[in-house]
């Protein structure tokens, strides 16, 4: 399903960063298997596959949604939902997660940083059918692309997502052809196996409540520090994680959906237990998430929430490693990056967006990683050529970020570099953390160095949208991984 999404679409967000997911669910609705694709989209598609089971789906139906308060995450993923039924009955569901690089909104790219509201975001959609009993709605479709920047763009990355939905259905209705009723046992005996496994490296750690917290930089509205803080309880196989402490939904536009947090929370644990379990349901059922409702991870709409799945998801998987490092300290790697480092550029007739990488925090045994994706995202880069052919910019300067990493018995990996000139006049937003407070390290480890972003050469804030003229330079430095263990070691 992957690989055909990903050679299908038009747009270089889908064909060469990979920004977009896929994974298979049963009749009801609980996951079955995931591509190894983007930890924030995997860990909420439940949530969304939710949304349409309460819509009554038929075979022959796909529904799309992005709506985060009714299983999206942010608006720009756009998620279609196909049931499989080869022989009339529903045996399970298709689905695709994709950023869409324009939903509409005030500002090209439909990531703005000051949005106070979600509608000021973009076009929201609740779960509704793109496909009805087999017939495409030309009515809904329309309805999509009258509310974008480039409609061309948009339909053709829909098809290919409708491709790889109808890839997995073909898939399944072969498995099921070849072995009937043993594939849907098959469903109920993978959960399992995943449950066991992850329950069984539960047992291994210390019971206890363990706490951390960390900040945001600000919302975009304000330059405020936001508070994050979580209690991790370890129990009977079991871990209940719980944010009470956070700071309630803020005005700006990093409220993360508690699909998100999940998402977060789901990822962390994966990393510190075993993370080559089969990912299904099974992996979640010993996990409770609770966060309190009109909090910054569990906002009430119509909150802006653009950059919680992007910056704040980041944050709470942080936090919940630095909890998990007060049980399984041999486990939990130091702080990496924090931070997608979310560049967007748009203009007239097109939208460019890009995660930029950064560093890895060291681990007990290993260095971190210089120049990767981390945390919550696991995407690719645009290559230059790429870049260069599809959108009026300029690379200056791409490359690490030298001596960023944190110094330790194991060092942290360095930054990157981005630089690009705009060659027509644009809007340009970043979404940015760990631009005042550092990766933190640990075990004695020190700190990451913190990003910089700049336009013309004057550094502006982490979170920023700002229109400009022709010729105009952006340069992103993003954060360093922070060390682990003592240097002198």
């Amino acid at each position: 399903m992957g690989e055909v999404l990903v050679r299908g679409a038009f747009s270089p967000n889908i064909t060469e960063r990979r920004d977009c997911s896929t994974a298979l669910f049963d009749a009801d609705g609980r996951l079955v298997a995931q591509a190894e694709h983007i930890p924030v989209h995997l860990g909420a598609m439940p949530e969304a596959v939710d949304a349409v089971l309460d819509q009554d789906p038929e075979p022959g139906d796909v529904f799309v949604l992005n709506d985060p308060f009714a299983g999206g995450t942010h608006l720009p993923d756009v998620t279609l939902v196909s049931p499989i039924a080869p022989d009339e009955a529903v045996v399970g569901y298709a689905v695709s997660r994709a950023h869409h690089a324009d939903v509409g909104g005030m500002a090209p790219g439909s990531m703005p940083a000051g949005a106070r509201d979600i509608q000021q975001e973009g076009l929201r959609v609740p779960p509704t059918r793109l496909v009805a009993g087999g017939e495409r709605v030309d009515a809904v479709r329309d309805l999509l692309e009258a509310n974008v920047r480039n409609p061309a763009q948009r339909r053709a990355d829909l098809r290919a997502q409708l491709g790889a939905n109808e890839r997995g259905a073909e898939r399944v209705g072969e498995l099921l052809a070849d072995h009937g009723e043993r594939l849907l046992a098959a469903f109920d005996a993978v959960r399992a196996y995943s449950r066991e496994r992850v329950e069984s490296e539960l047992a291994a750690f210390p019971d206890g409540t363990y706490t951390a917290a960390d900040r945001l930089e600000g919302d975009g509205v304000t330059d405020a520090d936001i508070p994050i803080e979580v209690a991790v309880t370890v129990a009977d196989r079991s871990l209940s994680v719980d944010f009470s402490g956070t700071a309630p939904q803020v005005a700006g536009n990093v409220n993360a959906p508690l699909s998100v947090a999940k998402s977060a929370v789901y990822f962390a644990v994966r990393s510190v237990t075993d993370p080559d379990v089969p990912p299904n349901a099974g992996c979640y059922d010993p996990i409770e998430v609770h966060a309190p409702a009109g909090t910054l991870l569990n906002p009430d709409p119509p909150a802006a929430v653009v950059g919680g799945n992007v910056e704040t998801s980041q944050r709470v998987a942080d936090v919940v490693f630095r909890a998990l490092s007060e049980a399984v300290p041999e486990r939990v790697p130091a702080a990496g990056q924090g931070t997608m480092n979310n560049l967007v550029v748009g203009g007239a007739g097109f939208s460019y967006y890009e995660t930029i990488g950064g560093g890895m925090g060291a681990s007990a045994d290993a260095d971190g990683p210089s120049g990767v994706q981390v945390g919550m995202t696991n995407t690719l880069n645009t290559p230059v050529e790429a870049l260069e052919i599809a959108y009026p910019l300029r690379v200056e300067a791409y490359s690490l970020r030298d001596d960023s990493g944190g110094a330790g018995r194991q060092s942290g990996g360095d930054g990157l570099v981005r630089e690009l000139t705009v060659e027509t006049d644009a809007t340009v937003s970043l979404l940015t953390e760990r631009r005042r407070h550092a990766p933190w390290g640990l075990a004695g480890g020190a700190d990451g160095t913190r990003g910089v972003n700049a336009i013309d050469g004057e550094a502006v804030p982490a979170k920023v949208t700002r229109e400009v003229e022709a010729g105009t330079t952006v340069r992103v430095e993003t954060p360093g991984g922070g060390g682990y263990g003592e240097p002198e070691d």
